[in-house]
């Protein structure tokens, strides 16, 4: 596994057995499990080559000689016959064998065979005047390599969004999605569903005071008691203005989970899809569905850290040209959120200088002024298929200014230029 449990390959663990033999005993104890970062496919691969069976990577006697098409890699014609040369699930490359057509009953991979084969030629040909032949007895290598790639990745994804689906602790699903390069799911990137504390910062998730009421919306809740406004109306949507804190029912409240007054902690309820863009801005998140004004679309999570700290990081970073500490400026400026390394699906929505998502800061177990939990809500109606974006120098005070950012000598840093495209850009990100 890798950190906090993800599995950098999608390995699985594997169970260290020691044996202790004497005179009169034989017995056995299961000491630790070692991490392997192997993916269980490999393993599977590895297992059917030495015909050896284990139950814990799913190969059994009965499954053991099983072939199930897992991708197609090439194509030729020898004597008028189609023949394609096939991986085969949960096997090594050195038994990949040619399949006459007439053997293969995997339609959709066929399908996606040519169209693997048709994008490649359309992006080989675009901006040349002349059209390439193409050779209808085999495949050039270049274009069977791309095919392989293509299917590789494809798996990839597929095994990605498995994970973050399986780590995910909200009701909306996760999809990723891309149709723009080879480029495969992020090595570096761990799930979350909320902060991650460095190491020397305590995160106090529990309220010392909860409401009593029997309903929310009438009588002296939580945002009362912290002398601001309830923050929804009946149609769970945000009436107060940006820079208002948001104070939830918490863990100490009477009220049920049903209270109008829990929205944040409820999660994500929209399906939304990380997908590649393909105007250079990396990856970024679209909503699958149409997601009302002023409602809670996500939470912004990543690793809690100094100020200090954060200034370090982002040196890094800008230099790199990415950006993902967010400060935690309500009351002061102790904290930081970066999202680099730790987050949820946020970590992949992109910057706009005229975004359709907006920050509040958000108070639910944990009441610390300097500690809020940071909320993206819809501006105004997204429609299906639309990207996600909020300002990056946009504060939970609702401040979205070029005039917050400090480019005092001190913290003189790389600007990364702005690539969002609306007719209100700054030009930068930072």
């Amino acid at each position: 596994r890798g950190v906090d449990g993800n599995r950098a390959g999608g390995g699985v663990d594997i169970e260290v057995r020691v044996y202790f033999i004497s005179k009169e005993f034989y017995f056995l104890i299961v000491a630790w499990c070692v991490p392997c970062l192997v993916s269980l496919d490999t393993l599977q691969e590895l297992s059917r080559k030495e015909k050896l069976t284990c139950k814990s990577i799913g190969i059994t006697k009965r499954n053991l000689n099983n072939y199930e098409v897992e991708y197609l890699c090439d194509y030729k014609v020898v004597k008028d016959m189609e023949y394609y040369l096939v991986k085969w699930k949960g096997w090594p490359d050195s038994t990949n064998t040619w399949e006459p057509l007439q053997n293969l009953k995997c339609p959709l991979l066929l399908q996606q065979f040519f169209n693997d084969k048709r994008n490649y030629l359309s992006q080989v040909q675009k901006g040349k005047a002349i059209t390439l032949k193409e050779n209808h007895s085999s495949l050039q290598p270049a274009i069977a390599e791309y095919i392989v790639r293509k299917a590789k990745q494809r798996i990839a994804l597929q095994r990605w969004q498995d994970e973050l689906n399986r780590r995910k602790n909200h009701k909306g699903m996760i999809f990723v999605e891309n149709t723009v390069d080879l480029e495969g799911p992020p090595l570096d990137f761990y799930y979350i569903n909320e902060y991650r504390p460095a190491p020397g910062i305590s995160l106090v998730n529990e309220a010392t005071f909860g409401c009593s009421c029997t309903d929310c919306f009438f009588e002296k809740c939580c945002p009362a008691e912290a002398g601001v406004l309830l923050a929804y109306n009946k149609n769970q949507q945000i009436k107060i203005p940006p820079g208002t804190p948001i104070y939830e029912c918490n863990s100490r409240c009477q009220c049920g989970p049903d209270c109008p007054n829990r929205i944040v902690q409820k999660g994500t309820q929209y399906s939304l899809c990380i997908f590649r863009t393909s105007n250079g801005c990396g990856w970024g998140v679209k909503t699958l569905v149409k997601i009302k004004r002023m409602t809670f679309v996500m939470e912004y999570v990543g690793e809690v850290i100094t100020s200090e700290e954060a200034e370090r990081r982002g040196q890094l970073y800008d230099n790199k040209g990415i950006t993902y500490l967010f400060d935690l400026d309500y009351e002061s400026d102790e904290f930081t959120v970066d999202a680099a390394r730790y987050g949820n699906v946020s970590h992949f929505v992109n910057h706009s200088c005229d975004p359709n998502l907006q920050v509040f800061n958000v108070f639910i177990d944990n009441l610390d002024t300097r500690l809020p939990r940071i909320a993206l809500f819809s501006t105004r109606t997204i429609h299906a298929g639309e990207e996600l974006t909020f300002d990056y120098q946009m504060k939970g005070s609702g401040d979205i200014s070029s005039d917050s950012v400090d480019h005092s000598p001190a913290k003189k840093r790389v600007r990364t230029v702005c690539r969002c495209g609306a007719v209100t850009c700054r030009g930068y990100l930072n």
